[in-house]
């Protein structure tokens, strides 16, 4: 079993030197991926419901959230082994042919060490900052990754669907490899079926040993339904913010779980902090999680 670390690029690793240092101490510490969430913009004041609480955002509007992209290529600059994750992209806010530039170029920079993670977004308030419809963002993020991997593939592409229409157009450079890996995040019927339907994987936040199995377990049936076979998807859970042991990683290995994705919990704003708690993580986690 593999341990992710989530996430960078916010809150006080938004600074380069934060950054850099527990970017390399994850990598040097051994965990297999790294990860940086998105959100473009915050509001103050908000009707949506963030999934992964009673409703509230867990921070202030104002906690620095960097642009995923820049970050993890800086984050591949000062590391070589690491995969790098967006934790995730919030694809229908983007513009399918420029965010698959943006994907391409920092896979191509890292060795081809990019997880586009993916989520349709919860915060309808940003979506109308950005002047995006909020409505059928599932439709919209499957047809821009059916966009994004032509582009990705193709010397020449062409498309005409009902969010984006182009003919004729090229787009390099290429990722390093023939596609960059699409993870689906979220946990709803929805957002399993999109991992079996056409996903590379899965990352579920907030997912506890206990329900990691019945999930799982969906996502492999609906993958049999759709042709396709287990080994075509990396399944990755995250327990997010709730505590778990060394034990539960059995359980997440024995549910089906290819990977966990470790937050770091408790207030760490030094880089001592920072350091000292992903040592913590590793002895704890990534030490046991190798001998499984």
């Amino acid at each position: 079993m593999k341990i992710g670390f989530f996430s960078v690029g916010i809150g006080p690793t938004a600074e380069p030197q934060l950054l850099r240092s527990v970017a390399t101490a994850a990598e040097r510490l051994g965990f297999a991926t790294i990860w940086a969430p998105e959100h473009v913009v915050l509001v103050e004041q908000y009707a949506s419901k963030y999934p992964y609480s009673s409703g509230e955002f867990p921070g202030p509007a104002s906690i620095p959230i960097a642009d995923p992209f820049t970050t993890l290529a800086y984050v591949a600059a000062c590391t070589s082994t690491i995969r790098l994750g967006t934790g995730v992209c919030l694809v229908p806010e983007h513009n399918p042919l420029v965010l698959a530039k943006t994907v391409a170029t920092v896979d191509r920079l890292s060795g081809g060490r990019l997880i586009l993670g993916v989520g349709v977004g919860w915060l309808a308030e940003e979506f109308a900052a950005l002047g995006i419809p909020f409505e059928r963002r599932g439709a919209r993020t499957r047809e821009y990754i059916e966009v994004m991997r032509k582009l990705w593939t193709e010397p020449r592409s062409s498309h005409s669907g009902e969010f984006v229409n182009f003919e004729g157009v090229l787009s390099y450079p290429k990722p390093a490899a023939a596609n960059v890996p699409v993870w689906f995040g979220g946990e709803s019927a929805a957002a399993l079926r999109r991992v079996a339907e056409y996903g590379d994987g899965w990352l579920g936040f907030k997912v506890s040993p206990a329900a990691a199995g019945e999930k799982i377990r969906h996502i492999e049936q609906m993958l049999t339904a759709n042709g396709r076979q287990r080994s075509d998807v990396t399944l990755a859970v995250s327990p997010y913010t709730d505590p778990i042991t060394p034990d539960d990683l059995k359980r997440y290995r024995d549910a089906g779980a290819d990977e966990v994705a470790l937050l770091m919990r408790g207030r760490r704003a030094s880089e001592a902090e920072l350091i000292a708690g992903l040592e913590g993580l590793a002895r704890d986690f990534v030490e046991p999680a190798a001998k499984l």
